[in-house]
């Protein structure tokens, strides 16, 4: 072989080697530590809830034990950095969880909150500013159509954009008969439950661009709803096929439409009339983990359902409910 051959094949070996250099960091995974597993039945508390009604809305801070939205366990990656979100009910429960979540996923996140829960929204929106993230605080009732109107204008602008819609935030008191709810309380579950998700939907949808996403919670409700709750277990109903008929509109524009359905999960609803009275103690007590959720535990459908790596799911309800099987 001659010495041109030589250099050839030298100059062709470092030419691979240099590109596969150059190629390694796009393909490297950044150093974590391992994974270590918990084990699901009690890596969150397990023992029964004790009674402490709340007036509605309820504040996160005075409940106790406080749910756990991730505040101290949740780590991001970037799944979606640069994004934009609107999370309704984002100041307490699963909506906490889901803008704790897309904050540390690199999201600017809008926080929707009835004005009453302000001591909880400051709390999160502290929390997440103190990490560098950028927080908007939208209070306001969404049972009034034109503040939803508002609301998603606000968020777009205060944002400089909206990428994702969570329609989260909802109305939840439980009677034991059809007899004892009053068309007050039916006209508000409807309007926060239903009609808020469709008027915020109607108008986030002309200002999202392909590749943008609703998520609306839904609940084991929607499919199987618990006596004491007639009024928001139809509600749910309505918001699974509201899923699922948006999705397949917008499907054209680029834009997914899907919803998490929890079960039975620790959040302010459950102390501000949720629960029959005295009924707090078995709540979750029934499900095959033997124990209700925790917010932080469902943080990761919210994100999993935004990020583009699910470009494929739209039209889709996933359950998190403690084993029931349902969904």
């Amino acid at each position: 072989m001659t010495d041109h051959s030589n250099r050839r094949d030298i100059l062709k070996g470092s030419a691979v080697a240099g590109l596969a250099a150059a190629a390694a960091p796009a393909f490297a995974q950044t150093a974590r530590p391992a994974v270590t597993l918990r084990d699901p039945q009690t890596n969150h508390p397990s023992q029964p809830f004790a009674e402490q009604p709340q007036k509605w809305p309820a504040l996160q801070r005075d409940m106790k034990p406080v749910p756990d939205c991730g505040e101290a366990t949740y780590r991001g990656s970037g799944r979606l950095q640069g994004m934009k979100a609107l999370v309704t009910g984002g100041d307490s429960g699963i909506g906490r969880a889901a803008v704790i979540a897309f904050a540390r996923e690199g999201a600017d996140v809008a926080i929707n909150y009835y004005p009453t829960e302000e001591p909880d929204a400051q709390d999160v929106a502290k929390l997440l500013r103190a990490e560098g993230r950028k927080v908007v605080l939208l209070p306001g009732d969404l049972t009034d159509e034109a503040f939803c109107s508002r609301l998603i204008a606000q968020a777009a602008k205060g944002l400089g954009g909206l990428d994702i819609l969570v329609n989260n935030a909802a109305y939840q008191q439980s009677k034991a008969s059809i007899a004892d709810i009053t068309p007050a309380q039916f006209d508000r579950t409807m309007k926060t439950n239903v009609y808020a998700p469709f008027w915020l939907s109607k108008a986030a949808v002309p200002l999202m661009k392909p590749g943008a996403s609703i998520i609306n919670t839904a609940s084991v409700n929607s499919f199987n709803p618990g006596e004491e709750l007639l009024d928001y277990a139809t509600t749910k109903g309505a918001i699974m096929i509201f899923t699922k008929g948006l999705a397949k509109q917008l499907a054209k524009q680029g834009i997914r439409v899907n919803a998490v359905a929890p079960g039975p999960v620790w959040t302010p609803l459950q102390v501000a009339g949720g629960q029959l009275p005295g009924k707090l103690g078995e709540f979750g007590q029934d499900t095959p983990l033997g124990r209700a959720g925790q917010p932080g535990e469902l943080a990761s459908l919210y994100v999993a359902l935004a990020e583009p790596g699910t470009s494929f799911t739209t039209g889709s309800v996933f359950g998190a409910n403690g084993g029931t099987g349902t969904i």
